[in-house]
């Protein structure tokens, strides 16, 4: 793919987020034959145009970290994207779907860790070795695609649907927890919409870590140290409408929430 056209479709992917306009899949008509190595350029020349803005790149997040989906798709590894500063929302805070096309929220288990991590050939052990804290996490995901229908590649040029972190404050030391078997409660407006466990994300959210570690190390990149690193969801994505109360429990590891105004 020629510099030209990794920037028309980045900056298209850019204006939908920035006016919270849906847009027709880039596979759809733009360009057909984009492929998961070119959806990555694209993603990082969107990366580039947002940094050129003044934002910050608070950390990194995963996305298809389930092993059925990964098979369901056809593809060996999950994917990633970029969390920016303008996308951080306080626990507790509120948010308005005025910002947003169609969010949808799914709880998740964060890292932060206490030295750089450069693969290849990094495991869930080593992840485990440098973690320094565990938190919990609601991301916020938002397609700027039309009804989230993508492709593998259309969601990856468009930063993993990135759209919002919440990072919860409840920081635990790795080992006083074992990560695969916490279990997580998802509620909106009090009535529970989801359950899951850490093992949802690749058996144990160290091994997305591992993954990304691993992916990164292709194009000379490392996860780095004090940056909050979201592993992917627990459950399904769950959508949002205003004036919901959204909670998300976490055994062990603790509460976190927001809310959603009315108008």
């Amino acid at each position: 793919m020629d510099k030209e056209t990794v920037k028309e479709l980045a900056t298209y992917l850019h204006n939908a987020e920035k006016e919270h306009r849906e847009i027709i899949k880039i596979t759809a008509e733009l360009y057909p034959d984009l492929s998961i190595e070119d959806a990555y350029l694209v993603q990082e020349e969107l990366v580039r145009q947002k940094i050129e803005e003044g934002r910050k790149v608070i950390g990194p997040k995963m996305g298809i970290t389930s092993e059925a989906k990964m098979k369901q798709m056809n593809v060996k590894d999950p994917i990633y994207g970029y969390v920016f500063d303008y996308m951080v929302v306080n626990e507790g805070e509120s948010i308005s779907l005025n910002d947003y096309i169609h969010p949808k929220v799914e709880p998740e288990i964060g890292f932060i860790l206490s030295q750089d991590l450069q693969g290849p050939g990094v495991t869930a052990l080593d992840v485990m070795r440098v973690t320094e804290y565990v938190f919990p996490a609601i991301e916020i995901i938002d397609s700027r695609y039309e009804n989230f229908n993508f492709t593998l590649p259309d969601v990856i040029a468009d930063n993993t649907s990135a759209a919002g972190a919440v990072y919860g404050t409840s920081l635990k030391r790795p080992d006083a927890l074992e990560l695969d078997v916490v279990g997580v409660t998802l509620s909106i407006n009090g009535e529970i919409q989801a359950l899951g466990a850490g093992a949802a994300v690749l058996g144990h959210p160290a091994n997305s870590v591992a993954r990304l570690a691993n992916m990164l190390s292709k194009k000379g990149e490392k996860v780095k140290a004090g940056q909050p690193i979201l592993t992917g969801g627990l459950t399904e994505a769950v959508r949002l409408t205003p004036g919901d109360y959204v909670s998300a429990k976490f055994g062990g590891l603790g509460d976190i929430s927001f809310f959603v105004k009315k108008s």
